[in-house]
């Protein structure tokens, strides 16, 4: 087996933000105007109002610069601009301001009265158009006809739209690792990449997905992320279940970890496999592997009911044992034809 070599980078997590709704309004069209052709030697001009300008849109856009919903969450209203009211000389008026509103790559836009997904955002810099602006009302000048040189109205402008949309983050990253509470993911994690998830030796130290990017060869990378600790009953929303599995969704390859010392390790893993089935049955399609952590631990009696699995890999975050050859079987998950 070659081998690979791993290198560190920062770690860009800071506050996992993965879940808010926010109220949105687009704009109103701006008014048409009334107004007449006045000049000094044309006191009685026909009509030349314009018309008003139109609304301002609310449009998401993807940003690869940001990595949680933290901002979105402190804003629960988003205005677009109205549009501005036509003049003289038949000018339109100007358009109102569109309500940029930037989320990471992997954002989900749901509607919350419908529930049905608007948008799937997961290109850098791709946009959605939520909510359309009013159109501007007519000016005066529209209306004059052979019958009626002067009119004296004109449209209002039509309303803007109004929605109310949650938006979820589903992590991007290219290897999930699953397993329950206290497995060594998050220890895994942070001896192969430079990520710095909370490490402690009782379940549930995870609460939130962690990211860290794991650099093999030269000029190679992928997203490895860190799942809090799955529990039996996830799928159907136990402890925080449906925030733990969105996550796995986008992933290329999973790992399963398991635990060395655990006394059916077998029953784990179709626990594990279960949920994720029970969840989206199509995880159970991705390429995956089943890792046996803290080897470093292995004895006799926890050899014995590991009898049941063909094929594992072994491996030791403490001692770094077994890393490289995992990485190895990462990538060449990963860089299989599709």
């Amino acid at each position: 087996m070659r081998q690979v070599r791993t290198f560190f980078v920062l770690n860009f997590i800071i506050m996992f933000i993965d879940y808010t709704v926010i109220k949105c309004l687009s704009g109103k069209g701006g008014e048409g105007a009334i107004t007449f052709r006045r000049e000094k030697y044309i006191p009685k001009g026909g009509p030349d109002g314009g018309d008003g300008g139109k609304g301002g849109d609310v449009i998401f856009i993807a940003d690869k610069q940001l990595h949680t919903l933290q901002d979105i969450r402190y804003k629960k209203m988003y205005s677009a601009g109205k549009g501005q009211q036509g003049s003289s000389n038949q000018r339109t008026g100007k358009n109102g301001d569109n309500a940029i509103i930037r989320v990471p790559l992997g954002t989900v836009v749901k509607e919350m009265e419908s529930g049905n997904v608007v948008a799937d955002l997961v290109d850098d810099r791709q946009e959605f158009v939520a909510l359309q602006g009013g159109k501007g009302g007519k000016g005066n000048a529209r209306f004059k006809s052979s019958t009626h040189q002067t009119p004296r109205y004109a449209q209002p402008g039509i309303e803007g739209e109004v929605n109310t949309y949650a938006l979820e983050l589903k992590v991007l990253a290219d290897v999930g690792l699953v397993g329950l509470p206290n497995a060594g993911k998050s220890t895994l994690l942070s001896v192969v990449s430079a990520a710095r998830p909370k490490i402690a030796d009782y379940p549930f130290t995870t609460l939130e997905p962690n990211l860290g990017i794991v650099k093999y060869g030269d000029y190679k990378s992928f997203v490895m992320a860190d799942i809090p600790g799955l529990i039996k009953g996830a799928a159907e929303g136990k402890g925080l279940g449906h925030q733990f599995l969105k996550h796995v969704e986008r992933t290329q390859v999973l790992l399963y970890l398991i635990d060395c010392t655990e006394e059916d390790p077998k029953s784990v893993f179709d626990t594990l496999s279960t949920e994720l089935k029970t969840y989206n049955p199509d995880l159970d399609k991705k390429p995956q592997l089943i890792i046996r952590t803290k080897t470093d631990l292995l004895n006799v009696e926890n050899e014995k009911n590991w009898t049941s699995f063909e094929k594992y890999l072994d491996i030791s975050s403490v001692t770094k044992s077994g890393l490289n050859k995992l990485i190895s079987s990462i990538t060449e998950l990963l860089n299989e034809p599709k």
